[in-house]
Formats: structure tokens, C-alpha cells, sequence
């Protein structure tokens, strides 16, 4: 029984999560078209600045969804493995020791 609430638990805080990336997704896309259309409206191109906001924002967005979809590039899952293994193996050469 505490085996089923604890996955439960964790799908619903996985979904939570995704839930919140989207909606931040939507955010950002529909600003960045009003603030498109803002920018062509008052001068029409000749200086693009919404472009600060939409590059702003977006790495903002791309480390969000590192996050929320567990992409990490530097730490993965076998680098987590390895490590804690090695600080097992560490700690058991200092027990015999």
C-alpha cells in the first residue's frame, strides 16, 4: 500500500511539473507574438527589440525544460551511478582500513 501512494505521489508532482512547463510554454509564446506585433506596429522592423525578450526568456525556458523533462547534459544518470558508487567503495576501504 505505501509502495502505490508514494508512486502516486510522485506521478502527480511529475505531472504538476509538466503541467506548469506548458503553461509557461504558452506564456511565452503568446507574449512574444504580442510583443512581435507591438514591435512591427511602432516601427516596423527597424529595430527589432522584442528579439531581447524572446532570447531572454527562451534560456530561461530552455533551463525549465532541462529540468521538467530531466535533461542534464552534464550529470546524467550513469554519471550519478558511478559517483555514488565510488563514494561507497570509498567508504568501505576506510572501514578496513
Amino acid at each position: 500500500m505505501k509502495n502505490s501512494e508514494d508512486s502516486y505521489v510522485k506521478a502527480r508532482k511529475r505531472v504538476k511539473e509538466l503541467k506548469e512547463f506548458y503553461n509557461h510554454l504558452f506564456s511565452y509564446i503568446f507574449v512574444n507574438i504580442l510583443l512581435a506585433g507591438i514591435n512591427y506596429y511602432s516601427n516596423a522592423w527597424a529595430y527589432p527589440w522584442f528579439l531581447w525578450v524572446v532570447g531572454g526568456w527562451g534560456i530561461g525556458l530552455a533551463f525549465d525544460a532541462l529540468k521538467v523533462f530531466r535533461l542534464n547534459p552534464f550529470f546524467s544518470k550513469n554519471w550519478e551511478e558511478r559517483k555514488i558508487e565510488e563514494y561507497m567503495n570509498e567508504e568501505k576501504k576506510q572501514r578496513w582500513e
